[in-house]
């Protein structure tokens, strides 16, 4: 069975508070590009789970969120027989596209047909939160708004037609230090989310796009210039907003012409200013097909 992973990119995210557990109260729009890893999984007689990746600094026992992923329904519904999986990594890692949880979501859903478990949608989603937070999301796909920690989802109407210039510069940012960095009393402008949401209704893109703000920002391009660099030559190459997505440091530019795309990635590619070039276009809800 092989299975697409595919990243997302925050159209929106605020923070709202900080919870006395600990985790931080979100509010987010999210989104599913065409971009993905590949997982592979072949069942095996023997009992286990064994991993490999095409990156050796991902590891392939239970700190991979697949690993995890897989052995939480294995263990819960007593499968005896094992499972060899194969991760093939082409989403940047720590790069605020949620590869990881992707990949996690992907072995839910294969396991789940694999082995015939009978989990719906949502209650795969119930259990991926165990796992991570945006693994619930990448299970749903498509178009949601975000709340809790990340795991209240609500679908929404997908975007208008429009393509994504994904660029990361050589530089990891770890939700951990991006946290660190964000001051919850310092924060001037807050996302306006509800004003998004009519947008995605009215299927306004331009308006939409006006409105993209992500509140992680200002802390990170402190520390990482590079990031305003790739959003101004974005932006100057015809881009109707480039923002930075989750906590980092990948920043996507929005696209309502093909062409425009086309001059963009070009430039972005002979700037040197980042490592990964991607053009593409998001996922709709529509195309509802986790394999």
């Amino acid at each position: 069975m092989r299975l697409r992973a595919m990243a997302k990119i925050n159209l929106g995210l605020d923070v709202l508070r900080k919870r006395e557990d600990g985790y931080h109260e979100v509010r987010m729009i999210m989104q599913t590009i065409q971009m993905y890893d590949l997982l592979e999984i072949r069942r095996k007689a023997e009992p286990g789970i064994s991993l490999s990746t095409n990156l050796p600094y991902v590891p392939s026992d239970e700190r991979n969120l697949v690993y995890k992923a897989a052995k939480l329904l294995m263990d819960e519904f007593d499968v005896r027989e094992g499972i060899t999986m194969k991760l093939t990594k082409s989403i940047p890692v720590a790069a605020g596209m949620a590869g990881g949880s992707s990949d996690a979501a992907a072995a839910f859903v294969g396991v789940n047909r694999m082995f015939r478990l009978g989990l719906s949608e949502e209650e795969l989603m119930k259990r991926a939160v165990q796992v991570g937070a945006d693994v619930p999301y990448c299970i749903m796909r498509g178009t949601a708004l975000a709340e809790g920690i990340g795991e209240k989802l609500t679908r929404l109407p997908g975007l208008p037609k429009c393509y994504i210039l994904v660029g990361k510069p050589g530089i990891n940012v770890s939700t951990k230090l991006a946290y660190e960095n964000l001051h919850l009393d310092q924060i001037q402008t807050h996302p306006d989310i509800d004003g998004m949401l009519r947008d995605i209704e009215n299927q306004d893109l331009i308006s939409l796009t006006s409105r993209m703000e992500n509140v992680f920002e200002p802390g990170i391009i402190g520390q990482y210039p590079v990031i305003q660099e790739i959003k101004d030559l974005m932006e100057s190459k015809g881009a109707l907003k480039a923002m930075m997505s989750g906590s980092g440091p990948t920043v996507f530019g929005v696209f309502d012409d093909r062409s425009k795309l086309r001059e963009a990635t070009e430039a972005l590619r002979a700037s040197r200013l980042a490592k990964t070039v991607f053009a593409t276009q998001i996922y709709n809800n529509k195309e509802k097909n986790n394999a």
